[in-house]
């Protein structure tokens, strides 16, 4: 999976529709759910409109050259382009942010959105996150406000 060929527009409008969705999963159910309700909600939610969603996808790694399968999963790729990662925890933290992080890097992709079901209001609860590859020592993170 790799995000080169997709424009800084069709990304900004591929992840303002997941989080209209995810706010709208949020309006309907509330915190207090499981990660597993809120992904099956959210993955109704996306292909209802028309977007391409994978769920659980494997994700493996390569070390020293060789394919490991060392059970990855990522919750959502959205348009073959967005890793989505959910959650459904008191607060998010820094772990958080490094696992979607290193999920971009290992499936060679650029952005990432990290969902909170578990907030009051899910806007506190979104961050979006963007791997400056190839080959970046840097990645930047952001905060949807």
């Amino acid at each position: 999976m790799s995000t080169v060929a997709v424009q800084a527009d069709q990304l900004n409008a591929i992840t303002e529709q997941i989080i209209g969705a995810a706010m709208e999963v949020h309006r309907a159910l509330g915190p207090g759910l499981l990660e597993s309700a809120y992904e099956a909600c959210l993955v109704f939610e996306l292909r209802e409109r028309g977007l391409h969603v994978e769920q659980q996808k494997p994700l493996p790694i390569t070390y020293k050259s060789v394919k490991l399968d060392c059970g990855y999963r990522l919750h959502l790729v959205v348009a073959d382009c967005v890793i989505v990662e959910i959650k459904a925890v008191e607060k998010l933290n820094s772990v958080h942010d490094a696992q979607l992080l290193s999920y971009l890097k290992l499936a060679d992709c650029r952005v990432g959105l990290l969902l909170n079901f578990h907030c009051t209001m899910l806007k506190h609860g979104i961050r979006r996150l963007v791997n400056d590859f190839p080959s970046s020592a840097h990645s930047a993170i952001s905060a949807v406000k």
